[in-house]
């Protein structure tokens, strides 16, 4: 099993010297024993390997958040704590990390498939976070809105983007986890209530990257 400092080793091209928490490296340590622990009987994650865990699930997520504190102040001091939903959250990818990255963070992690949603439960209470829920159920039925609003992975993506675009918030900002080529597709699919303010190549992951789109606080209808 990785140690703290192993998994720490392991993401530094995508924290580089970013400031983290001083627990995260133990909490994913934690996060991994129990995906690793889970994913023997529930098909979380293809990935076996932990170590590939670690840098293609943790690193991308990880650098996301890097990113989005740089882009949008996600953890600002003295600032009131920033929403963020998480659609299709699976195995709690990018939703959790971020969390752990930026503690203030009010996290709702949506996913639909029952067993998913059990798993990313269990997690919350292993990790003791706050003010972070799950929605068993499909994003259309969640009902609210949020100012972070994140995407990775997911089947169906010309039908899921527009969906997720629908949960946030005037002058907020969507963030996909995706490859190069779908850029163009993912700018399409948003229209003119959107303009695209970051495209970022994660390391080490073969051509993917952090999309970030902001929604105008007027669609000027």
């Amino acid at each position: 099993m990785l140690n703290a400092p192993r998994i720490a080793d392991l993401l530094l091209p995508f924290l580089g010297d970013a400031p983290v928490p001083p627990a995260l490296y133990a909490q994913l340590q934690t996060y991994l024993e129990l995906l690793l622990r889970w994913n023997a009987r529930t098909n979380l994650t293809a990935v076996r390997n932990p170590e590939q865990i670690v840098t293609r699930h943790f690193g991308e997520s990880l650098f996301a958040a890097r990113v989005l504190r740089e882009a949008v102040a996600l953890d600002a001091a003295g600032a009131p704590p920033i929403t963020l939903a998480d659609v299709g959250s699976g195995a709690g990818f990018p939703g959790i990390p971020i969390k752990l990255f930026a503690p203030d963070v009010q996290l709702t992690l949506i996913e639909s498939h029952n067993k998913k949603a059990t798993f990313l439960r269990e997690v919350l209470r292993a990790l003791g976070l706050s003010h972070t829920v799950v929605h068993c159920g499909r994003a259309e039925t969640w009902g609210h809105t949020a100012q972070i609003v994140t995407l990775r992975a997911v089947e169906k993506f010309e039908a899921v983007v527009p969906v997720a675009a629908g949960l946030v918030s005037a002058g907020g900002t969507l963030c996909l986890l995706i490859g190069e080529a779908q850029a163009a597709t993912a700018a399409s699919l948003l229209g003119t209530a959107w303009f695209v303010t970051g495209c970022v190549k994660i390391p080490e992951s073969g051509g993917r990257m952090v999309w970030l789109a902001g929604r105008r606080e007027s669609d000027g209808g």
